[in-house]
């Protein structure tokens, strides 16, 4: 058998070709090919091979902007796809941290309800405020819930709910307690600042007497809305204080018993890959 030993092989010219040492193939300026059939395996680290396809089924090829890899779907994180992830529900003070591959978030922020008062007077619901964020250049955020304001007895002022909020991006006041503002007249709703989307909570119900029955309400927050209403010299409302949405008012009560209060806020985030 022949052998036929080479180190360079070029063009006419001499201007293209390659240069053979060691096994090794190095072109001679840049390589055109208009077809090639491989009868074997490539391997290196170039960002133009595509990674081994065993063990891969069911995975798709993506780029972390850097390298090709295999994905299982798009919230896996890995391939740094786009679309939603998780989500986190705050019903009590604390911190948002940012899970790995988020690169987006919208966050909800509610106040706390006011509270009810004893002659059907109810409380206002707390503020809403909506808000998208970029969360790439964001690793925590600190979260505040508003308590609500408490029930009280006929003719008493309700206790006002407090604020909400998403660190600084986005605040929602609490409603205010029933017969504050004005004798026997509803608890006004809270406000949202600080969001692309603000929104006042609903008002709460004024003075009503005996043959109003349950026909009576707690402002109506973003989430839902307030406790159930009863029969006259029924404490209804009061007894079933946590039946109601996050940031909705205390309900009223009749026949001068104790109303209800309101609800704590809430603050939800949606989060996004990407």
């Amino acid at each position: 058998m022949s052998v036929l030993k080479v180190t360079t092989v070029t063009d006419l010219a001499g201007l293209g070709g390659f240069t053979l040492s060691s096994g090794s193939i190095t072109a001679n300026g840049t390589l055109k090919v208009t077809n090639i059939n491989i009868n074997g395996t490539i391997t290196g680290n170039s960002p133009y091979n595509i990674p081994s396809m065993s063990g891969q089924s069911g995975r798709f090829l993506s780029t972390n902007g850097t390298n090709l890899l295999w994905s299982t779907d798009i919230a896996s994180g890995s391939g740094g796809g786009a679309g939603f992830r998780s989500m986190q529900v705050f019903t009590s003070n604390g911190t948002w941290s940012k899970p790995n591959g988020v690169g987006s978030i919208k966050v909800q922020v509610v106040g706390a309800g006011g509270g009810g008062s004893g002659k059907c007077e109810s409380g206002g619901a707390g503020g809403f405020s909506e808000r998208v964020l970029d969360a790439s250049n964001i690793s925590s955020v600190s979260v505040t819930i508003g308590n609500p304001g408490g029930g009280t007895n006929y003719s008493g002022c309700g206790g006002n709910g407090n604020s909400s909020s998403f660190g600084s991006y986005a605040t929602c006041s609490g409603g205010t307690g029933a017969n504050c503002r004005q004798q026997h007249a509803g608890g006004v709703g809270g406000n949202g600042s600080g969001g692309t989307h603000n929104a006042y909570g609903g008002g709460g119900g004024g003075y009503g007497d005996w043959s109003n029955y349950g026909n009576h309400h707690g402002g109506v927050s973003y989430m839902g809305g307030s406790q159930p209403g009863g029969h006259q010299q029924d404490n209804y409302a009061h007894r079933h204080q946590s039946h109601c949405a996050w940031g909705a008012g205390g309900n009223g009560s009749q026949f001068s018993n104790r109303g209800a209060r309101g609800r704590e806020g809430v603050v939800v985030v949606y989060e996004y890959y990407g």
